[in-house]
């Protein structure tokens, strides 16, 4: 790279104190040159911008008046950020000294690169991928994420068995490297989502504009996960399948999105039926919620009307269902899905 971009690495923040204080540090130990470090403050109560002030004196802070969830915390922190690239990155990611380079290197290769993620690994189990992003992110054709090194509950050791980076369907919210013009093209995140699978809907607006979203495996970060919202709670079963379902209406023709969503409704009843087979009620009720929500906003507008591309990107996509797949076929790994199977 001849002249160095501007990067802008950029935590949100929500009463998160105890994650700032043993995170943070090794964020400030990045080494890339041009690099401003901003905690994007969503209204905390926890003394965490006096907690930042007295601690970490060169890092930029700019305050919510309140709490406006994941994406509308970011859309208004953004608007007051310059740089050519956002790094997106939860405040519970430990990162190296050197893991900007090698993903900035892989973005400045390609100008139809619009965001890419590095290898996410647990931070509790160093040598296992973690859920959000793992080796990048897929979808199947009923909207199902999956993630290359972790399909469902199935998580990969890491054995080097994913270290080619490449084209993926998206990138995590939980690392998201993105160009500033392409965040602005797509118009951000849809507010609507609140938070879960947000970054999902931007990847996807960014191809149907003919985008290309990349995984870049020599770069590799690690986050705890779960720092908000656990894997048990209801709001966040109910933001999940909420979301999944506004992401196919956002995305996918009118015709397409409205037979996906018909066999969408019918699956997320054997969710419910399962649910209450296990006695979570309260997970049951939230999938009943999310279509109830659905329906009642689904001829709301999204963040923005954008330009689609004549030649949307589809890498990344599988063609067939991952559910069928995992739980009929007994397919658990990544490697383990056919090849001919994906755009």
């Amino acid at each position: 790279m001849t002249n160095t971009p501007k990067v802008a690495v950029v935590i949100l923040n929500w009463n998160g104190i105890k994650h700032l204080s043993e995170f943070l540090p090794s964020v400030l130990a990045s080494t890339w040159p041009d690099l401003d470090i901003i905690v994007g403050d969503n209204g905390s109560t926890d003394r965490s911008v006096d907690f930042l002030k007295n601690n970490f004196p060169t890092v930029k802070i700019i305050q919510n008046d309140q709490n406006y969830g994941f994406t509308g915390g970011y859309n208004r922190v953004l608007k007051q950020v310059e740089a050519d690239y956002f790094i997106l990155l939860n405040s519970d990611v430990e990162v190296h000294n050197g893991w900007i380079e090698p993903v900035i290197a892989l973005m400045e290769s390609d100008s139809m690169i619009a965001a890419a993620a590095p290898k996410i690994k647990s931070f509790a189990e160093k040598d296992h991928f973690e859920h959000a992003g793992a080796a990048g992110g897929f979808i199947d054709s009923f909207g199902y994420p999956f993630c290359r090194g972790r399909m469902f509950y199935e998580i990969e050791a890491d054995k080097g068995q994913y270290e080619q980076s490449g084209e993926v369907f998206w990138a995590s919210g939980a690392a998201m490297f993105v160009k500033k013009d392409c965040w602005g093209l797509a118009g951000g995140f849809d507010e609507r989502f609140f938070a879960h699978m947000e970054e999902i809907d931007l990847c996807w607006r960014l191809k149907n504009m003919g985008y290309k979203i990349m995984y870049c495996a020599q770069s590799e970060v690690y986050h705890v996960g779960g720092g908000t919202l656990n894997t048990e709670n209801p709001f966040k079963t109910y933001l999940n399948f909420r979301n999944n379902l506004l992401l196919l209406k956002n995305n996918l023709s009118f015709l397409r999105a409205t037979a996906v969503i018909f066999m969408r409704f019918w699956m997320d009843l054997l969710a419910i039926v399962r649910f209450l087979n296990e006695g979570k009620r309260k997970d049951a009720w939230a999938i009943s919620r999310a279509h109830q929500n659905f329906v009642l906003h689904i001829f709301q507008r999204g963040p923005k009307t954008i330009k689609r591309s004549n030649l949307p990107s589809l890498k990344g996509m599988y063609k067939r269902s991952i559910v069928w797949d995992f739980f009929i076929k007994k397919k658990r790994t990544f490697s383990s899905l056919e090849a001919d199977n994906f755009y």
